[in-house]
């Protein structure tokens, strides 16, 4: 494994190539000079909506303004994570952050202008303005508001007061993170301090006692802090709801509907299906018992790899790898992934002072940059194929759309990452020589299911209930919440888990519960990914033209719409039931290997 102490030691071609965004320090100086001007002129065309032309126009200089806006800050974020710290990165972060909430603003009165138009008026722009219908679609969007947008006034003054206000998951964030003592283990005679960043690391050992240990010590601290946690909660929700409220929608799911454009029927099908067949969870707990030889099975157990491989993989290995698992989608797809290492897309290298954690970033006009910790591992092999598939995503929205239709709904993003682990999983077992490495492969993809859609389920009807309890009138308290969260645990584990007292008090770690009914996304990414990963590896050749086709999609087409070409319907009680069908399909590969089977 190659350990590098600074950014100066990393060879270039494991480096990202940032030149597409601005060539030289000097290119990036002009460019946000160029912006700050472009940011000014955007407040001139107040007023715009009454004359099609005009409306045009602004438009059009404000998607070239917002694209510009969009690369100067990414080039300043992809900067700063390079070495964190850098004095310079961040002052040049400031700068492009600070231009960003100036031209926020400057932009600001358009919506409310054109909501405040009436329908006939609304049709008038597109009937004398033929060159507005290139924009209709994203206009259409904005214009469904017009019963939940209040005056350009009362949207600031709420706007102000969020603002001020609403801080509850940077409180929740600083306590979990930065206040709390979560005591030191002691490992190989070594004493390490615990931590929410290294807890998953250390709950990972083999040593029972050590697992058991930080277990206990982290958890004792957090139950102290139950309260606090709660309150925090009540009131993000409370102002979730109330700002719905607001803006004239039911409550704060309702709106959460409203914006996404989907069905209630879709999410109540899901949770049925998924509390219809948490026997196929406890198989696989079972399993997972079985595979590491324990006795019994603990919560604090769960954070072990049923299956860990010890074979290292280069980046050159990790690339090959991915190549030929996503090979089933076709040369197009093939050809377009290997750009991402052609081009210089990913910075894989760890050194002190780099950004932890991998993630995907891309603009409208710039393919995504990869940023990463590469460990040599079949989980760095993992993310690599994840996040590639983000960027792969994003070169097809790229080259089938017009630049104001490229960015895409995190509910369609994620499945073009997760299908990509599928096909990783099943590369593996199918190919690698070892029978560990084979394990590994398949497990990787059972632990993203287990995660992704029944714990994602869980936690997110959770979210529906607390949601519930203050919408009428009631208050998220730690009783409630602890006595929610075991409920839950036991209807998902059954017998299978034996539970510990502090396990009620797991919710406080769940920082998604400050992002407004997120979870449920993963579920329905993975439901598909598995759906369609299976079909095309079973030959449908539909099915891989229409996920080429569903890849290719914009902004413009909702994300029911565009799960339509894959012929799947979230309402179907069969599009869970078949992503179950594959998950239950790999546990009896993974135990037919695990007893030396072929």
């Amino acid at each position: 494994m190659q350990k590098y102490k600074s950014r100066n030691d990393v060879p270039e071609k494991y480096k990202w190539d940032l030149s597409d965004f601005f060539k030289s320090e000097a290119d990036f100086n002009d460019n946000l000079k160029k912006c700050k001007k472009m940011v000014k002129l955007i407040a001139n065309y107040r007023g715009c909506t009454e004359d099609p032309k005009l409306l045009l126009e602004f438009l059009e200089k404000d998607l070239e303004v917002s694209d510009l806006m969009q690369n100067l800050e990414a080039y300043c974020y992809l900067i700063n994570d390079q070495e964190l710290g850098n004095s310079k990165s961040i002052e040049r972060l400031g700068y492009a952050e600070n231009l960003a909430s100036q031209l926020y603003l400057n932009e600001s009165f358009f919506e409310t202008e054109l909501l405040k138009l009436s329908n006939n008026n609304y049709k008038y722009l597109f009937k004398k303005e033929k060159g507005l219908l290139k924009y209709k679609d994203m206009l259409d969007r904005i214009y469904r508001n017009k019963e939940h947008v209040l005056s350009e006034e009362e949207e600031k003054i709420i706007a102000r007061l969020l603002n001020a206000m609403n801080n509850f998951e940077e409180m929740s964030s600083t306590m979990l993170n930065s206040e709390h003592d979560y005591g030191s283990i002691i490992i190989d005679g070594e004493e390490e301090k615990i931590t929410p960043t290294n807890k998953r690391r250390l709950m990972k050992n083999k040593d029972v006692k050590i697992r058991k240990e930080v277990y206990e010590k982290f958890n004792n601290v957090l139950s102290r802090y139950g309260t606090s946690s709660a309150q925090f909660l009540n009131g993000y929700v409370k102002g979730n709801l109330e700002c719905a409220k607001i803006h004239n929608f039911k409550n704060a799911w309702d709106q959460k509907l409203f914006n996404l454009n989907m069905p209630n029927a879709a999410f109540e099908t899901l949770v049925k299906v998924a509390e219809e067949n948490t026997s196929i969870l406890q198989k696989y707990l079972r399993l997972f018992k079985k595979s590491l030889n324990l006795k019994e099975l603990h919560t604090y157990d769960l954070n072990m790899d049923m299956a860990k491989s010890d074979k290292e993989y280069s980046i050159e290995e990790a690339q090959e790898t991915i190549l030929k698992a996503v090979k089933p989608l076709g040369d197009k797809y093939q050809e377009l992934f290997k750009n991402i290492f052609n081009n210089r897309y990913v910075d894989y290298a760890q050194y002190p002072g780099k950004c932890s954690g991998g993630y995907s970033l891309a603009t409208d006009s710039r393919n995504s940059r990869i940023l990463m910790s590469y460990n040599y591992d079949l989980e760095s092999v993992s993310t690599l194929a994840h996040e590639g598939g983000h960027n792969v995503h994003h070169q097809l929205v790229s080259l089938n759309n017009p630049l104001m239709y490229r960015n895409v709904s995190n509910l369609v993003a994620e499945v073009a990452s997760l299908t990509n682990e599928c096909l990783l999983s099943n590369y593996l077992a199918n190919n690698a020589q070892e029978k560990k490495e084979k394990l590994a492969g398949i497990n990787n993809i059972l632990t993203v299911f287990v995660s992704n859609f029944f714990e994602a389920v869980r936690e997110g009807k959770m979210e529906q209930d607390f949601y519930d309890i203050v919408d009428n009138d009631g208050t998220i308290t730690k009783d409630f919440m602890d006595e929610l969260t075991l409920n839950s645990l036991k209807k998902y584990y059954g017998n299978e888990v034996i539970l510990e007292d502090y396990d009620k008090c797991s919710w406080e770690r769940r920082s998604h519960y400050f992002m407004n009914y997120y979870l449920y996304n993963y579920a329905f990414c993975i439901s598909i990914a598995s759906y369609v990963s299976s079909e095309i590896l079973n030959g449908n050749k539909e099915m891989l033209e229409n996920y080429i086709k569903f890849l290719s999609t914009g902004s413009n087409t909702w994300p029911k719409d565009a799960f339509k070409i894959l012929g799947v319907d979230l309402t179907e009680e069969k599009v869970y039931e078949s992503a179950l069908e594959y998950f239950d399909s790999l546990l009896n590969e993974y135990e037919l290997i695990l007893e030396g089977g072929e």
